[in-house]
């Protein structure tokens, strides 16, 4: 099921988000998804279990997204993403994918793992949640247009 605060107005910042695939941990998802609200952000919330399809539908729907936000707690985030580089190369998701959670197995994790993501299409891995919203201002800027001088 879609939860969703657009209102189908390009002009405002708004953002895809999701759970992967194999993945069923929805508080995260939900308290995500509030902050993003209170801060004005309109959401495309597709919670749980969502197959890296059903993103890109989203995106095909509202391409002024500024970016597809998934979240993974479960730790096979490279597994549930594996599918990234094929939409990818179809423009089915030329947005920025920001990847946040536990993302892989076991307590120790390896530099390989995120240069594994990355190399798969994840343009950003945040290891805390309180980096998304200085993220999004970041990548908001990028997508202005530089204002012309006269």
């Amino acid at each position: 099921m879609i939860e969703s605060s657009l209102t189908d107005s390009p002009g405002r910042r708004s953002v895809i988000l999701g759970v992967a695939a194999s993945d069923a941990h929805a508080v995260a998802n939900q308290l995500i998804a509030a902050q993003l609200r209170a801060h004005r952000f309109e959401v495309v919330n597709l919670g749980v279990c969502t197959p890296l399809t059903e993103f890109a539908d989203a995106y095909d729907a509202h391409p002024w997204a500024e970016a597809v936000l998934i979240g993974s707690l479960n730790g096979h985030a490279r597994q549930d993403l594996r599918e990234l580089p094929a939409l990818r190369a179809a423009g089915r998701l030329d947005c920025p994918v920001v990847l946040g959670g536990n993302l892989t197995v076991g307590a120790h994790k390896r530099a390989g793992d995120l240069t594994a993501l990355h190399a798969l299409g994840v343009d950003h891995i945040l290891s805390d949640a309180t980096e998304l919203l200085p993220l999004l201002d970041l990548l908001h800027a990028a997508r202005m247009p530089v204002p012309q001088r006269g």
